[in-house]
């Protein structure tokens, strides 16, 4: 299926421990003898009064680039390795690639060339990234690099549309990098500064030959200490690539010798994520710049279930949608219902929508460092209200295109009318079966408990025996664990209304909090845990098929992931290795000697709790389920999932069942 292999592990929460039970008295109870009414409770410290000690001496100032150091997170996010294309390597690379294009934002320069040289060396990768633009100030080289909140963006009449706006992120670069080189070009002259991890190396300044043109020159190497055995992944920084130029019609992009150049901004992105499978020709509007800023649209409908949405701010890709997505939707929806003078549902305008989003604001004020989620409240008003104009006019320059519309939305008021009946049916039957979900082992923690609720994992497994191991081992505050019976079926090419009849896939939708829309999804990650065999890729298979066929956002949305444990334990009466490779197998057997004895876990059922218990810890190893663009889909279900034909047969025998080995 459409499963990214990662370089290396995913690191996760931590399992939480959980306190010993209290040992039984000589009568066999638990209980403790009560107080005496007098008796005054002693509470011992948790540490000796010699350890906490708390003086001017425990006073501790940071400069600001050893701040980002020790909070890394608070400033880039995730760490991580590189095998998720959120992952802080990917950060530094988007801060310095940001500063090129906003120079392009405000006309200055139209190319900004990318290379990473030794990609694929772990731990070892160096960016180099030149845009063309006025080049940083050269008397000012060292401190916009170095020193936080320095820099130009704070001024409107240098950078009115920014995604930078506080001042942080090249000094982020800069600070975890373990080599760190900026070079200036203006009018002919030169200035150059080296760090290493935030420390000035060396700096120089000269003149350079005529027709050098002006620009930044940015070029670093993440440092390992920080980012472990961390590998760049050549697919996600195209992807990215590719927004910069859909985003920025006529800016060339070129990455190790590749180049990205859109001319029709967000219509050639939406156009290449359905390709053929819009139901009418792309609606797209772009508005002019104005004192609230700009507005950029592309919409379609497809036959797909669910919404796709692909949102941004000043460049910035907003994977968690924000202000400015919620204003488009409703202004979308507002446009429909005037133009067609009827009072449509909005989940019946919406259903099977694909659109993209973006928009350029002065001030834009994102709900963390990392930009994921737009803030402003003070823009729904004009959004809503241009959006509206915009779908509105498009529809009356476009009857033809007015006319397969409005069939989506009557075809999408008869399915719902028909789901909802199905649904009845299928929550009066799970009330009669019990009134807790079957086959769930809940946690403490979801998504709508906010901060608590972001690491929330629900783990798919086959069968009790696997769910033993993993129950008896799991953080019970933020992992929950539902077991399949066995084989779910297969549901490709059928109804939606089939998967709430089958009571097992309708209960595994109520134990996600999917059973009404995504939008009650109660799991930051979905992680599908099956054995490494025959049986456990098709389980797989089938699963993947389901979420992509009816909740396809919940795979675009990057919550669901595929879980690795080893296949091997290679031990000794002094040491335990375990793998995951062959390869990783004959190693640990070489490296611990001819005495090791060798175990082949044929399941997760056949790993104990007690070694279960570090494979879904902080060392989790799991692999993000993605898809390069929507069009993609029907094409890789109907090729794994559709008739069984000779070339799927030859290509599971040649792919999938090699890398179980």
């Amino acid at each position: 299926m459409a499963v990214k292999k990662p370089a290396k592990k995913t690191n996760t929460k931590a399992a939480v421990k959980t306190k010993p039970a209290a040992s039984k008295s000589s009568s066999g109870s638990n209980k403790k003898p009560a107080a005496k009414p007098d008796e005054t409770r002693k509470i011992k410290p948790a540490v000796k009064s010699a350890d906490a000690v708390y003086d001017e001496s425990k006073i501790k100032t940071l400069s600001s680039l050893e701040h980002i150091r020790l909070r890394t997170g608070m400033y880039i996010g995730r760490l991580g390795d590189g095998s998720n294309p959120d992952d802080g390597i990917y950060v530094l690379l988007k801060e310095v690639i940001d500063n090129g294009i906003d120079e392009f934002i405000m006309g200055n320069g139209k190319l900004i060339e990318t290379a990473v040289k030794d990609i694929d060396k772990p731990g070892a990768a160096t960016v180099k990234v030149r845009d063309f633009g006025r080049g940083i100030p050269l008397g000012k080289l060292v401190e916009c690099v170095s020193v936080i909140n320095t820099g130009a963006k704070y001024n409107d009449d240098v950078f009115q549309f920014s995604v930078g706006l506080n001042g942080v992120g090249t000094k982020a670069v800069n600070a975890l990098s373990v080599y760190f080189r900026v070079a200036a070009v203006r009018n002919g002259e030169f200035a150059e500064a080296i760090f290493e991890r935030g420390k000035l190396k060396s700096e120089r300044k000269g003149k350079l030959k005529e027709n050098t043109k002006d620009g930044t020159l940015v070029e670093f190497t993440p440092d390992p200490e920080i980012f472990k055995s961390y590998v760049f992944n050549r697919e996600f920084i195209e992807k990215r690539m590719q927004n910069y130029a859909y985003l920025n019609a006529g800016l060339t992009l070129a990455f190790n010798g590749k180049q990205f150049v859109s001319k029709r901004g967000l219509y050639d992105l939406l156009s290449e994520e359905t390709g053929e499978d819009s139901l009418y020709p792309l609606g797209y509007y772009r508005g002019e710049h104005s004192p609230n800023g700009q507005l950029e649209i592309a919409f379609t409908h497809t036959n797909n279930y669910g919404e796709e949405y692909f949102s941004f701010v000043n460049g910035q890709f907003t994977s968690d949608g924000g202000t400015h997505l919620s204003a488009f939707k409703e202004g979308f929806l507002k446009g429909i219902q005037t133009y067609y003078k009827k009072d449509y549902r909005s989940e019946d305008v919406r259903e099977g929508t694909t659109a993209a989003v973006a928009i350029k604001l002065k001030n834009p004020v994102f709900e963390s460092q990392t930009k994921n989620k737009l803030g402003n409240s003070d823009i729904r008003a004009w959004v809503v209200q241009e959006v509206r104009n915009a779908v509105e006019d498009w529809l009356h320059k476009n009857p033809e295109a007015g006319k397969k519309l409005e069939q989506k939305i009557i075809a999408n008021e008869s399915l719902r009318t028909e789901l909802n009946a199905v649904k009845k049916e299928a929550r009066e039957a799970a009330k009669k079966i019990a009134l807790k979900i079957p086959k769930l082992k809940d946690c403490k923690y979801h998504l709508e408990d906010g901060k608590d609720g972001e690491e929330s994992t629900i783990f798919i497994t086959e069968g009790d025996s696997a769910a033993g191991s993993i129950v008896s081992s799991r953080d019970v505050m933020t992992q929950a664990i539902f077991a399949l019976r066995g084989k779910v079926e297969n549901v490709y090419g059928k109804k939606r209304a089939a998967i709430y009849k089958n009571e097992e896939l309708f209960n595994m939708m109520m134990a996600l909090g999917i059973d009404n829309d995504i939008e009650g999804l109660r799991y930051g990650r979905i992680v599908i845990a099956t054995d490494a065999d025959f049986d456990g890729f098709h389980i797989r298979n089938l699963l993947l098929t389901f979420f992509l066929s009816y909740f396809e956002e919940l795979v675009t949305a990057g919550h669901v992931f595929i879980l690795e444990t080893p296949l091997f334990r290679v031990r000794t009466k002094k040491e335990t290795r375990y793998c995951y490779t062959e390869k990783e197998r004959d190693e640990a057997s070489a490296a611990l000697g001819s005495q090791s004895e060798i175990t082949r876990f044929k399941g997760l059922g056949e790993i104990s709790p007690k070694e279960f218990g570090q494979f879904i810890g902080e060392d989790m190893r799991i692999v993000p389920v993605s898809v390069n663009t929507l069009k993609q889909v029907p094409q890789v279900l109907n090729f794994y999932m559709g008739k069984n034909t000779p070339e799927r047969r030859d290509y599971i025998m040649k792919n999938l069942i090699k890398d179980a080995g």
